[in-house]
Parts: C-alpha cells; sequence; structure tokens
C-alpha cells in the first residue's frame, strides 16, 4: 500500500487515548445498525437544520427514543444542527434548542455562529462540536473555539495528518479532534457548495444538495448550441468532480499517532447495510491495534477488504497524505460498486424459530444469503421456505418493504456451527454487479 506512513510518524498507543468510532445514523434502523455494529457514538440530523435534509432524519419523537436507546447502550448522541442559518432560520432554531435541552443528546455540532449564541444561551448544559462546515484548518481556530467553551472541533477535510499533529501539538489537553475517515468526499472547501444551488435551486449549506459533483458534464460554446463536447482531464472520462471515498482503515496507527479522538465515517444517506460493513470493521481495527499493533499490522489488508463487502466507491486517502493525486479521482462513472445486495434486518425470530424481516431487495427461495454478525463470523443459509404476513408460501420477495418470514437452513463452513441469526443481524446476499 502505497503512502502508508507519513515520514516522521509512527504509532504511539500509549501516548493518546484509544479514539472513538462515531457513525453515521440517517434514520432510526440504522442507528439501531450503528449501535449493534460497534460505534462507541452515533450522529444524527432532525427534520431541521441538518445538513442532510434528504435522508430520512429523525422526527422529535424519534430522536428521543434513539437517545434513550444509544445511552442504554452506552453509546453517546451527536445531534447536527450545521446548516449556514439565514434570518427566517433564527426563531424556529430557538424552538428547535429549546426541544434538545429536553431530549439530551451528549452533544450538538454546529458550524453557523449565530446558531451557536443561540445554541449557549438556551442549552449551556449541553457541550457544542464545531462542525467541518467551519473550515477549521489550524490551531488558533480551535483555540478560539476552546476560548468560547468548546472542547470538541472537527477538522477540515483538506488537512494532512502532519497538519492535523501540528495543531494537537499547540492546544490544550483537554480539547478533542474529530476527523473523518471514511466515506464520500465533496469536491468543494469543507462542504460549502454552491454548485447544488445554482444548478438545481438546492442550498448545500442548508442541507438540501443534489450532488452535482456526480453529475456528467459537456462543454457547449455559445454559438453553437446544441453541440455537446465532451470535458477531459484526460482520456479517461468526463466526471471532472469525482471523488473516490476516503478509506483510512489501514492507517490507524497514523491517525492514534496524530493526536485524532473521534475517527468519523461519513454516510447518513448510506443503507443499513453500509453502516454494518463500515462499522464493524473499524470497530475490529481500532480494538486490535489497542490491544496489540503488531497483529493489526498484519490485519491491515483484510480489514479493508471487509469495508468492501457492501457498497462502495473505489478509495482514496484524501488529503491526509498531503495533496491528491489523479488517482483521487474517478473519471469514467458515477456508480458505486456493489459486492453485497442489502436484504433486511433481522426484527424478530418468530414462535416458529422463523427469521422475520421486511425485506429491502428482492430474493429468492433457495437463494444462499449471509448473515452479518458484529464479531465478525457470518453464517451462511440457504432460504428454504419463504411466507408472507399472513403465512402464505411464496417464491420470492419481489416488493420493498414487504413483510417476509424465513426459514433457514445452514450452508456454511463448520466454523460457523451453531451461530444463528438474531435480531438485529442484517442479511445480505452477494452481488458482483455495480449500483
Amino acid at each position: 500500500m502505497e503512502n502508508r506512513k507519513e515520514e516522521g510518524m509512527t504509532p504511539c498507543v500509549q501516548r493518546y487515548k484509544k479514539p472513538e468510532l462515531l457513525m453515521p445514523a440517517g434514520s432510526p434502523d440504522t442507528a439501531r445498525t450503528a449501535i449493534r455494529y460497534g460505534a462507541d457514538a452515533v450522529y444524527l440530523g432532525g427534520e431541521a437544520f441538518s445538513l442532510r435534509a434528504k435522508a430520512k432524519n429523525f422526527t422529535p419523537e424519534q430522536m428521543t427514543q434513539c437517545i434513550r436507546e444509544a445511552h442504554e447502550a452506552g453509546v453517546k448522541v451527536y445531534v447536527t444542527a450545521n446548516i449556514f442559518a439565514h434570518n427566517a432560520d433564527l426563531e424556529e432554531a430557538a424552538a428547535y434548542f429549546a426541544f434538545l435541552r429536553k431530549a439530551g443528546p451528549d452533544a450538538v455540532l454546529i458550524s453557523d455562529p449565530g446558531l451557536f449564541t443561540i445554541f449557549r444561551e438556551m442549552c449551556p448544559e449541553i457541550p457544542v462540536h464545531i462542525s467541518t462546515q467551519s473550515n477549521n484548518t489550524n490551531y488558533g481556530t480551535f483555540r478560539f473555539w476552546y476560548g468560547l467553551g468548546v472542547r470538541r472541533v472537527v477538522t477540515a477535510r483538506e488537512l494532512s495528518l502532519a497538519e492535523i499533529r501540528g495543531i494537537r501539538e499547540n492546544i490544550p489537553e483537554d480539547m478533542e479532534i474529530e476527523s473523518f475517515v471514511h466515506g464520500a468526499m465533496c469536491i468543494s472547501y469543507s462542504g460549502r457548495c454552491l454548485l447544488s444551488s445554482f444548478l438545481a435551486g438546492r442550498d448545500a449549506n442548508r442541507g438540501a444538495c443534489t450532488h452535482p459533483c456526480r453529475w456528467r458534464y459537456s462543454i457547449v460554446e455559445e454559438t453553437r448550441p446544441g453541440e455537446y463536447m465532451p470535458v477531459y482531464e484526460n482520456e479517461r472520462g468526463t466526471y471532472i468532480f469525482n471523488s473516490k471515498d476516503l478509506c483510512m482503515i489501514d492507517h490507524i496507527p497514523d491517525l492514534v499517532s496524530a493526536g485524532i479522538d473521534s475517527l468519523k465515517v461519513e454516510g447518513r444517506m448510506k443503507t443499513a447495510l453500509y453502516v454494518a460493513t463500515v462499522a464493524r470493521a473499524y470497530r475490529l481495527a481500532i480494538d486490535e491495534y489497542a490491544e496489540d499493533p503488531e497483529r493489526y499490522e498484519a490485519h491491515r489488508e483484510m480489514y479493508k477488504q471487509m469495508v468492501s463487502d457492501g457498497t462502495y466507491r473505489n478509495f482514496t486517502t484524501g488529503f491526509y497524505y498531503e495533496k491528491p493525486d489523479e488517482n483521487s479521482q474517478i473519471y469514467d462513472s458515477n456508480t458505486y460498486i456493489k459486492n453485497a445486495v442489502f436484504l433486511g434486518t433481522v426484527e424478530k425470530i418468530d414462535e416458529k424459530g422463523r427469521v422475520v424481516i421486511h425485506q429491502k431487495n428482492k430474493f429468492c427461495k433457495g437463494d444462499r444469503i449471509t448473515v452479518m454478525k458484529p464479531d465478525g463470523n457470518d453464517p451462511v443459509y440457504e432460504v428454504l421456505r419463504m411466507e408472507n404476513d399472513e403465512d402464505e408460501e411464496v417464491p420470492s420477495a419481489p416488493h420493498p418493504g414487504q413483510e417476509i418470514r424465513l426459514t433457514l437452513k445452514s450452508a456454511g463452513e463448520d466454523s460457523c456451527a451453531g451461530i444463528t441469526p438474531e435480531p438485529g443481524d442484517i442479511l445480505k446476499m452477494e452481488s458482483l454487479q455495480e449500483s
């Protein structure tokens, strides 16, 4: 693996505490999945003031319930309120913050100074984390926020590990650094993009991004309307804004030695399969590095393969090892690689021993499916029988959201013998197609 270590940067397990694994939660279901598969904390948004307006997000009732369930499991919840507010947003923000005061999250992520001021006045007991949207690129900025009572700041994605290490060396010990380590990258500076507003009337800085960086572009010359000429950075294609996904799972030692306290995964608009796949891989990698760095070193490639077991884009290390090269871009497609199809989440095992799910994608009687376990042991089963919610046998589950009751027979290795499906497990099926 090229660029595995930056010069002068070596593992330092003892100097810094074991980092937090912070996972996205775009819905109550994905929050529960993140908790089950190893998150130390989850971040989520309400129906307003979040930078993922197209995610399902949380109603006030769902958020309150999620915070309660997470705390019962020993997991923290951070709520995003990181839009750049306009005048009309401020009165509504006050009402929303009054709700958050009662809901009791562990912290709220904010980028807008106006919202910061309102929140601190209304919720002085709830910590504020400063969002990456605030372009936090130097230790002076960290010190500024520290002086206002903030104890965690999310770094800009444009920083190298050397720069983050420099921040750590120049801020108070009790100030925490949170950094993105996995997920989609944005073409614009720290996500502050105008493309969506200009092309689609949807403001990315208020949570409504339409992802125009993934679109295919051509040039049209003014005097020749209707004549579309392809845009080439080189001869491989035309997706000039289209970045690979960030993945730092095989660089945990460098993240730890840089002094990062919270390893953040992007993906509030992703499926439960994505959340389970990534959370499990990083949980196992972080734990193994903390327990035995040599064993982690031996398993680096295995962990990188684990995060590829679901749906993903090709990977890059982003800006962590200085400026990204041309291999950080995808020039020929905006699609995701799909190594697995998400079938559903086990909701219960009924009185007849059937696995009950609301299916997400079509599968059929006779298919071989995999049950994802948090510990990495994934038993394989054959679907012997499928029944609908009226106990009628069906040959397949063709309708998304349909309740299906499955009778399964073990079809896997002896090493998985005795491992059975449980509520919260993710069901998937192998796929080699793109989506």
